[in-house]
């Protein structure tokens, strides 16, 4: 038993060192909001549980211990490439919420958000906050985790991962996460020309009047109607978005 212990910390710090990585910065696992020893002790469930599955395919434990160093310091960084391309896909709802708040009004109304850790728009911390809901009470997180022990198969375990590659699907994420976040508020970006376009016809009508403060609240009204119209079919986009990524890799 003693000679098979230091074979089963390297495997067992292998294994945690991706796997830990992706949980850190997986969406609805490495939340900063979710306290530091909630995420740490379900890392290490995590890893106890996948650790005897993975544990066969890792490399052989190397006698030098700079080589061995090399090898957690690779898998560190795989995990998180892969953990923060799919923190990349929550920045979505940030674009989306800044953008309907400019055109409705209430891009100065901000508030706590959760997800980044920092202030950020009211309409961007609802509908991270709806995105999260979303990914957890459809199971995708169930996804994201597969994809993580998955990750194996696409990248050798102790072997660094080409650079060019990852930084080639790290923008084609960023990519794609402000697209979606632009295609989420198309609804109100059509809304805010309309409504400008009428409040510039009126002011040229009735320059006297206030009309940028006497519309300001229809335009709060309307924009939250429309929102509220809108957000079954952002939620659905965004979530069909995230399930892709995870299968991509499943």
């Amino acid at each position: 038993m003693i000679p098979e212990l230091p074979a089963l910390v390297y495997a067992a710090g292998l294994v945690f060192a991706r796997l830990g990585s992706i949980l850190m910065l997986l969406p609805g696992f490495g939340e900063p909001s979710i306290p530091v020893r909630i995420r740490l002790a379900f890392a290490l469930l995590l890893c106890l549980i996948m650790g005897p599955i993975i544990a066969p395919s890792l490399p052989a434990m190397p006698a030098q211990p700079l080589v061995m160093a090399g090898m957690v310091m690779s898998e560190v960084i795989t995990g998180l490439m892969i953990g923060a391309v799919a923190r990349i896909f929550m920045s979505t709802a940030a674009v989306a919420g800044q953008v309907i708040g400019m055109q409705s009004g209430l891009a100065m109304a901000q508030s706590f958000d959760p997800s980044q850790g920092q202030q950020g728009a009211l309409i961007a911390t609802f509908l991270n906050l709806t995105f999260l809901l979303v990914l957890l009470a459809t199971n995708t997180h169930h996804m994201l985790l597969q994809m993580a022990v998955n990750s194996y198969q696409v990248f050798e375990p102790g072997g660094m991962p080409s650079m060019t590659d990852a930084a080639e699907w790290a923008l084609n994420a960023f990519i794609d996460a402000f697209r979606i976040g632009v295609q989420l508020a198309s609804p109100l970006i059509l809304y805010g020309l309309l409504f400008y376009l009428a409040l510039g016809i009126l002011s040229r009508l009735m320059p006297q009047a206030q009309i940028f403060f006497i519309a300001m609240p229809s335009n709060i009204m309307v924009g939250l109607i429309i929102l509220i119209i809108a957000l079954g079919a952002m939620s659905a986009v965004w979530l069909e978005r995230m399930q892709r990524f995870a299968m991509d890799m499943i």
